[in-house]
């Protein structure tokens, strides 16, 4: 594979790995890039787990409830450690939701996909056409991973809304950036994955034309006159 295409391969993969990363490990380390956020507007009294929350952000490993009124300065939050396929209990006074551990266990797909373009960038990064078409290979399997992970953000956060819907509380339930990163690490896996395969195809073309073999010549034209 040239470097006109390998360098941009690279690139696209890295920066996928990256993003997937960052949607791997959010909460409670990047609290920004939560996958989904319900914001409350204080009309209503919300709790998760007995406490008065004004936010509730939902990521691959936990849901963070923010207190009310939330103070970014102080970091008044409060991050229950639940790990992969946790359940969040939302309540009122009169009426509350579950969100299941059923609809939170799919996104571990996060992570492993960041896994599996870690392997693509790492094969990318040979010239040798072999390796490279493992490396096309296993960059379409990680953009597949990123599309499932993405279905899997969708219906979540579609589920979130309308549980908060039926809870009947003032607010609004909203994506989150982790949710965008996701399709764009999509985005960004399937141009990597192509890159690779244009490159290694152009490179056998080229190699084909360069080990080609000369036109044959008849018995007579060695008595050709030079």
């Amino acid at each position: 594979m040239g470097r006109a295409f390998c360098i941009p391969a690279v690139f696209f993969f890295f920066a996928a790995f990256v993003l997937l990363f960052i949607v791997s490990i959010s909460l409670p380390y990047l609290t920004a890039m939560d996958i989904a956020r319900v914001h409350i507007d204080g009309s209503t009294a919300v709790s998760v787990a007995s406490d008065s929350v004004s936010q509730l952000r939902v990521s691959t490993l936990l849901a963070s409830p923010f207190t009310y009124p939330y103070d970014a300065m102080s970091g008044n939050r409060v991050c229950s450690t639940t790990g992969h396929g946790y359940s969040v209990v939302i309540s009122t006074q009169n009426n509350s939701v579950t969100i299941g551990s059923s609809w939170t266990r799919g996104l571990a797909v996060h992570p492993v996909a960041a896994g599996v373009t870690f392997i693509a960038l790492l094969l990318a990064l040979s010239q040798h056409i072999t390796i490279t078409l493992f490396a096309s290979l296993v960059g379409f399997v990680a953009a597949l991973l990123a599309f499932i992970a993405f279905l899997i953000d969708i219906a979540l956060f579609a589920y979130l809304k309308n549980q908060m819907d039926n809870l009947g509380y003032g607010g609004n339930t909203i994506t989150g950036p982790g949710f965008w990163l996701t399709f764009t690490s999509m985005i960004l896996l399937v141009l990597g994955a192509c890159t690779v395969c244009f490159g290694r195809r152009r490179r056998r073309m080229a190699n084909a034309t360069s080990t080609a073999p000369g036109p044959k010549e008849g018995f007579f034209s060695r008595f050709r006159r030079n």
